[in-house]
């Protein structure tokens, strides 16, 4: 049975354990975070069937690389664990000002977008988005899950978050100091299309339920956005394909907003959460097992 490390133990663990176990991959943690981590010593993780610990050499091969690059770096160091998505499709993901600056190079629609890179006077921001109309939605360059994005409905507005931001990354161990200033498509459907190994599998419409949606507008599930499986027309599905392929990442969550007139891609996710398999096509579960053996017989 192939041996498969997976760093994240909350929904997509429990999710693809049996239906990879059926298909001849043994799913185990790898625990990358939240733990002491040994350098001079072979690092342990918790067994998914059993308490045994595990080294990283117990491994054929992992799911994803761990979110927490720095500790991914040393849990992995010395184990030749090849990635379904390794570091570098994680960095390039994760740098929200590089997607939309590549895709937009290659002619996939994207939002209206500008990024500035602190420390920057007003007068820079103000010039930034004299081409953008308002409301504008700002976000972090590379944050996840919604976190620390905003929406401004003037310049004043847009200034005080700015000043906000300004504050986080005054913090000299603040990596990455950039943040992105896009376009709000106001009434726009969002919808996560998953990519593996080129072809989309299928995909989700997330929407705010009636009880949280008064007032809000953000559509992130970690933010209590329900995602309903939905049946992705031919146009979604190829545009996520060729955002997959442009970026060069075999396995994919592609966001795409849908208004009257438009579809743009606004970011993609090479750490996807899984859904419930019933949300994606019927092949989803062969097509992630086959992804998996590919990337371990390559190593």
């Amino acid at each position: 049975m192939l041996r498969l490390a997976v760093t994240t133990n909350a929904e997509t663990f429990e999710r693809i354990c049996e239906p990879l176990a059926d298909r001849g991959i043994a799913v185990d943690h790898l625990q990358a975070k939240e733990r002491s981590l040994p350098l001079t010593t072979d690092p342990v993780v918790a067994s998914h069937e059993t308490d045994a610990d595990r080294a990283p050499e117990d491994f054929d091969v992992g799911l994803v690389y761990p979110g927490r690059l720095m500790e991914g770096a040393a849990i992995t160091a010395g184990a030749d664990i090849p990635w379904v998505n390794d570091r570098d499709a994680v960095l390039t993901s994760r740098n929200k000002g590089g997607v939309i600056a590549a895709l937009d190079a290659a002619g996939i629609a994207v939002p209206k977008s500008v990024m500035l890179s602190n420390p920057v006077d007003d007068a820079v921001v103000a010039d930034a988005v004299a081409d953008l109309s308002f409301p504008v939605v700002v976000k972090p360059n590379s944050a996840t899950r919604g976190v620390g994005v905003a929406k401004a409905a003037d310049l004043d507005s847009l200034l005080g978050v700015v000043d906000y931001l300004d504050l986080v990354h005054d913090f000299r161990s603040t990596g990455d100091k950039s943040y992105l200033i896009q376009e709000f498509l106001a009434d726009a459907r969002d919808y996560r299309a998953m990519v593996i190994d080129g072809d989309c599998v299928g995909g989700v419409e997330r929407r705010l339920p009636d009880s949280l949606a008064d007032g809000r507008w953000k559509h992130n599930v970690h933010r209590g956005a329900e995602a309903t499986g939905v049946d992705l027309p031919d146009s979604h599905r190829r545009l996520a394909e060729r955002t997959a392929a442009e970026l060069g990442i075999p396995y994919l969550g592609v966001d795409l907003l849908e208004t009257d007139d438009r579809l743009v891609v606004t970011e993609t996710n090479a750490r996807p959460t899984v859904d419930d398999a019933g949300k994606y096509d019927s092949g989803f579960y062969d097509r992630l097992a086959g992804l998996i053996r590919e990337t371990a017989e390559k190593g």
